[in-house]
């Protein structure tokens, strides 16, 4: 089995782990990762806007003291660019349905909120297999240190994440059950 496949299998199984958490609801997820982003008030953050069955880091975005800012999928295979965003403004919907907003100034992130669909206790992440967070931290790091904070359910972790070279490791992990630094 290719290390693609071993990922598709594992996404496969996380999917249905976090559709059945999202059923149950996230409890206090929000309010322990504006907790934990509180340490870096002042610097710009990026956070997404949640689809479908993801976690939704919309109240610790709101809550941060400084400039934050969503993803925006420019092309394939490129990093992503960093939409200011703020509570209530006009959102538009761009590349696969996400929303982001509709204007807004450009902001390069110093902590990122990351989505994700699995993770591990090592703090690697499995994504969506488009590479744009992995490309978009690697390029952010190259530059200066940059926090990713993973965002999901405990039941979307698994025994070890499958990775390769390309995948960017976590600098901590938060979910409804807790926080994990790595």
């Amino acid at each position: 089995m290719t290390i693609d496949e071993v990922k598709a299998a594992a996404r496969k199984a996380c999917f249905a782990a976090r559709a059945e958490a999202f059923a149950k609801g996230q409890g206090q997820a929000a309010e322990i990762l504006a907790d934990y982003l509180s340490a870096h008030r002042g610097r710009a953050l990026s956070g997404y806007m949640a689809m479908r069955t993801e976690i939704d880091p919309m109240a610790a975005m709101a809550a941060h003291e400084g400039p934050v800012g969503v993803p925006v999928i420019m092309a394939k295979d490129t990093p992503l660019r960093f939409r200011e965003w703020s509570p209530g403004c006009a959102l538009v919907e761009g590349t696969f349905k996400a929303m982001v907003p509709a204007e807004g100034a450009w902001i390069e992130p110093e902590v990122v909120i990351v989505p994700l669909v699995g993770f591990d206790a090592r703090g690697y992440r499995l994504g969506y297999g488009g590479g744009f967070y992995d490309r978009t931290l690697a390029g952010l790091r190259a530059k200066r240190p940059t926090v990713a904070v993973g965002f999901a359910f405990a039941a979307q972790e698994l025994p070890e994440v499958p990775i390769d070279e390309y995948d960017q490791k976590l600098d901590a992990i938060v979910t409804e059950q807790g926080l994990r630094v790595f």
